[in-house]
């Protein structure tokens, strides 16, 4: 098949709103984003689903164990059955996060990275790696984390940017995590975002989260996003620039039509900042 790029707004692609999406996709969504390793090897009733929509839609796989920055070695195996999946259903975008959730097992969390330049060596490293199995640019994903490394040579923001330099990869900007650790590690959540480099961003997620304390957010994907996460978006939008944008929920997960409207507010906020649209669909 051939690879369709995502563009606009999209939602999870979710076995859970399977029933409803069969019945009516709703005109607001414009792409599907899943996570491979939950469908690779997927037959029966909801392989013939999938395919149903992957001849119909662009998809984005959203990778959730490749452990970039793990001491172990890259998983070159879930790679190339990745990549397989892609070909075999026309998907152009693999996006993965800056973190690590694996040691001797799977520790079944996102791990930050410490900041430092032998860190950035190492997962640039394995980005390239993953890049060249894949056949395909990646986009790595900043990632919420909630204790700060006791080592660190730089901060964040200037991580993420010297992982993609040395790399050279793409960023998928997840605007709630930007905001999560805003909150919790007390920086400029604008600035922050100022600070990366929009000929990078390739794709962005939106997302709610769960108020620990006043000075502690989690991020759960299990909430409807709140208004000063809907500004950040409309600020990068505006200092960026338009790139396709997710919706991504994945607990207490409600009706269709209430994630729909979501997916509405983020349609309606591309178009307000249309005029300086990235053409990241056509990349």
């Amino acid at each position: 098949m051939t690879p369709l790029r995502p563009s606009g707004a999209g939602l999870g692609f979710r076995r859970e709103l399977l029933p409803a999406l069969k019945t009516h996709v709703p005109a607001a969504i414009d792409f599907f984003e899943l996570a491979p390793e939950n469908w690779i090897d997927m037959g029966g009733v909801y392989g013939r689903d999938l395919r149903a929509f992957t001849e119909r839609y662009p998809f984005v796989c959203h990778g959730l164990s490749l452990s970039l920055g793990g001491p172990t070695p890259l998983d070159e195996m879930l790679l190339r059955k990745i990549r397989q999946f892609m070909d075999a259903h026309g998907i152009a975008l693999y996006t993965e996060h800056l973190s690590y959730c694996s040691d001797d097992g799977h520790l079944y969390d996102l791990l930050p990275i410490p900041f430092t330049e032998e860190a950035v060596k190492y997962v640039a490293a394995r980005i390239r790696r993953a890049q060249d199995i894949l056949e395909r640019r990646i986009a790595i994903e900043n990632a919420s984390y909630y204790t700060p490394s006791p080592v660190a040579d730089m901060d964040e923001s200037s991580f993420i940017r010297a992982v993609l330099d040395e790399a050279d990869c793409d960023l998928h900007l997840d605007v709630n995590n930007v905001y999560v650790n805003s909150v919790n590690h007390r920086y400029d959540a604008v600035e922050f975002i100022r600070a990366l480099p929009s000929e990078r961003i390739v794709y962005l997620h939106m997302a709610g989260h769960y108020n620990e304390a006043d000075d502690l957010i989690v991020d759960t994907h299990g909430a409807d996003v709140i208004e000063p996460v809907w500004a950040l978006l409309d600020a990068t939008y505006r200092i960026h620039g338009v790139a396709p944008t997710l919706l991504e929920r994945d607990f207490n997960i409600p009706p269709l039509a209430e994630l729909v409207r979501e997916v509405e507010q983020i349609a309606r906020l591309q178009a307000a900042h249309a005029p300086h649209a990235k053409i990241a669909a056509a990349s």
